[in-house]
């Protein structure tokens, strides 16, 4: 296998941690305000989904086939990435939290749903840009 190209991923973690920089420089009642939120939460969904395959992919060495990874549920992939070291469990499960947030409020993309997302952003960046780690570390 050869080495996965995190460039995409690395560059919507820049644009997630550059967005919710900017959406805390502006009044909460502003347009501005707004956008930078809704770019936050599109990037908080991207990386998510991005997360999921790129994990996917290293985890395929350690399954009996590429098939059986690629049929992984995306739970399943943060809990295999805890059992072969690819992430510890406190992590594992902070995504499982993520991708709760994500499946509660999936039909729900008002207010709350976003500030339920941008509750998450801190230590979702911080977790981001370690997975980043992780997959460029993989052989």
């Amino acid at each position: 296998m050869s080495k996965l190209n995190t460039d995409y991923f690395a560059r919507c973690i820049a644009t997630l941690s550059q967005a919710y920089d900017s959406l805390n420089q502006q009044p909460k009642e502003s347009v501005t305000y707004d956008i930078f939120r809704a770019a936050c939460v599109k990037e908080f969904e991207i990386i998510l989904e991005q997360t999921g395959k790129l994990l996917k992919k290293c985890l395929k060495p350690y399954l009996a086939s590429s098939k059986q990874a690629d049929q992984l549920m995306f739970k399943d992939v943060f809990r295999l990435a805890a059992k072969h070291g690819l992430l510890s469990l406190e992590e594992a499960e902070r995504w499982l939290t993520y991708r709760d947030n994500r499946n509660d409020t999936a039909h729900d993309y008002g207010e709350g749903f976003a500030n339920e997302t941008l509750a998450l952003l801190p230590q979702f960046i911080v977790d981001a840009a370690r997975v980043n780690e992780v997959i460029r570390q993989q052989p």
